[in-house]
């Protein structure tokens, strides 16, 4: 399983979130400010199967959010994307529930 945590402008967040509700995902939205995109930003988190991962990410591509990858370039230390709006983190989960 993993938990993606996609960070987006606030301004793009209601269509990323649509399409990914439109693809089959659940998402959760969480209003954000500063850190990666240095203004007012939006954190979607969204709970996924592992064969899931690329459809997932193929949305949020199409979105212009861009995966953290090791062997993205380095800025003041930390790993940024070179392209993109946004920026998702995959991340492993051991287990989670859905009610």
């Amino acid at each position: 399983m993993k938990l993606l945590m996609a960070v987006v402008p606030a301004d793009e967040a209601a269509k990323t979130v649509e399409a990914m509700i439109e693809a089959g995902f659940r998402v959760t939205r969480i209003a954000t400010t500063g850190g990666w995109l240095r203004r007012e930003n939006t954190t979607l988190l969204s709970g996924i199967e592992d064969e899931q991962l690329e459809q997932a990410l193929d949305v949020l591509r199409r979105r212009g959010v861009t995966a953290m990858q090791s062997g993205s370039h380095s800025a003041g230390g930390a790993a940024v994307p070179a392209t993109g709006r946004g920026i998702v983190f995959v991340m492993d989960v051991e287990r989670f529930e859905h009610y």
